[in-house]
């Protein structure tokens, strides 16, 4: 029986903040970074995961991965659905270090890294890419996944269970239709709160030129600066084109209410994280507001149960789940379940470090056995970073390819690792 004999930790950081690459405004410096999980296997393959973060927080990040050491050293490879739901329970469950959240915060996001990477391994052994591994399973094998517990007055096992077996009829053709045609994605690379006006038009126009019927732009800094940015890029890429806005929690609930008004005039589709993803309130006080402007949030909801408190309150109109933010697969599972059954679609956070590698896998196994739509949904795409991994994302005439190669596409190139390790690696020691 093959077991998984060590877990390492890689603090792997890139330079992103010399060109403002991944600006915003609560973020105005960001070093995109990456908390780097190799689980290593006596019999190969080994598995990969990461966190991402910026920066200094991966100092914490990576300590964090490696109190998770003990409890997944020397356990049997997971193969099945069973076996990594069982590795997410006793993770989560670990009762002192869920004294750290509970499931929240870095303790919750090290275990999604850890359980990240038991799929990637397991989709590695079953030789086939993580999207098309899980949507191979049963509705009873999917629903095992996940954990009920303080979901069951928003979503049933049976409820889970129901929507998992109305999708059942069309898998195989969805399936064919993502390896044809790919899935929508939509551009933030224009949007960057620190690029100069002839870049964001420069950009923007050429995101349409590529295919993107979409692209966002940070806000929240300096209004003024946010209505001419918005009326720069309404003037670049034309009426039929969506343009969304995020102001990455920059606000309070009024300003944020004020703000938007004030941006109406151009038209955005989407205000994402208006204000902090923990107020619940705050965000259906300005969605009910600000209507029909949507209000999208997720990339920074800490657990399955803020979602689920955000759909019961109609406090979200899109539903941007992350790969890396919660306990890893299982729970996105569960949160995939949740906003099917509230009948939100599903916008996923990418960009960052490997977030786009990631989430593409996550989209399709919704869209194949889960919600059965696309409708309504597009995945984040930002053009940087990519070339690291040995299984890059890539967005063709503004649709993800479905990724083929076995895995969770989380391995980063071992010339990467070693060029971006910090402290020690050349990018860091020589700058």
């Amino acid at each position: 029986m093959a077991r998984i004999v060590g877990l390492d930790v890689l603090d792997i950081r890139f330079p992103t903040s010399r060109e403002l690459d991944g600006s915003d405004a609560m973020n105005p410096d960001p070093d995109y970074s990456a908390a780097y999980v190799v689980l290593r296997t006596d019999e190969g393959p080994d598995g990969y995961g990461l966190a991402f973060t910026i920066g200094r927080g991966n100092d914490v990040q990576a300590a964090a991965i490696l109190a998770l050491s003990d409890l997944v050293v020397g356990r049997p490879t997971p193969d099945t659905a069973a076996q990594l739901a069982a590795l997410s329970a006793d993770l989560v469950g670990d009762s002192q270090l869920r004294w750290l959240g509970p499931e929240k915060g870095v303790a919750h996001m090290a275990i999604g890294a850890v359980v990240n990477a038991a799929w990637d391994l397991a989709a590695r052994r079953a030789g086939r890419p993580l999207w098309r591994f899980l949507a191979g399973m049963s509705p009873e094998e999917i629903v095992g996944l996940v954990d009920f517990r303080y979901l069951s007055d928003a979503l049933t096992e049976r409820e889970a269970l129901d929507i998992l077996r109305a999708a059942e009829p069309g898998r195989a053709e969805r399936v064919a239709h993502i390896e044809a045609a790919g899935y929508r994605a939509y551009s933030t690379g224009a949007g960057w709160i620190g690029y100069s006006d002839e870049k964001l038009v420069r950009l923007a126009k050429q995101a349409v030129a590529d295919g993107f019927d979409m692209i966002k732009l940070k806000v929240g800094g300096s209004l003024d600066d946010d209505i001419r940015r918005m009326r720069l890029a309404r003037e670049a890429v034309g009426a039929d084109i969506r343009i969304a806005v995020d102001a990455n929690q920059r606000w309070d609930v009024g300003p944020a209410i004020e703000w938007m008004r004030a941006l109406a005039p151009y038209d955005p589709y989407w205000i994402e994280e208006p204000t902090s993803p923990d107020d619940v309130l705050g965000h259906r006080a300005i969605a009910r507001a600000i209507a029909p402007i949507r209000v999208a949030t997720g990339e920074h909801v800490q657990n399955r149960v803020v979602f689920k408190q955000l759909l019961q309150a109609g406090a979200l109109s899109v539903l941007q789940l992350d790969a890396a933010r919660v306990g890893g697969v299982n729970e996105n599972v569960a949160i995939l379940l949740l906003a099917a059954k509230f009948g939100v679609p599903v916008c996923p956070h990418a960009g960052g470090v490997g977030l786009c590698e990631l989430v593409r896998h996550l989209a399709m196994f919704d869209f194949v056995a889960v919600s059965g739509t696309d409708a309504d949904r597009a995945i984040e795409w930002v053009d940087h970073l990519h070339e690291h991994f040995t299984d890059p994302a890539v967005v063709r005439g503004g649709r993800y390819l479905a990724p083929t190669e076995p895995g969770f596409s989380a391995r980063i190139r071992d010339e990467s690792l070693d060029r971006y390790a910090y402290p020690d690696g050349p990018e860091w020691r020589d700058a």
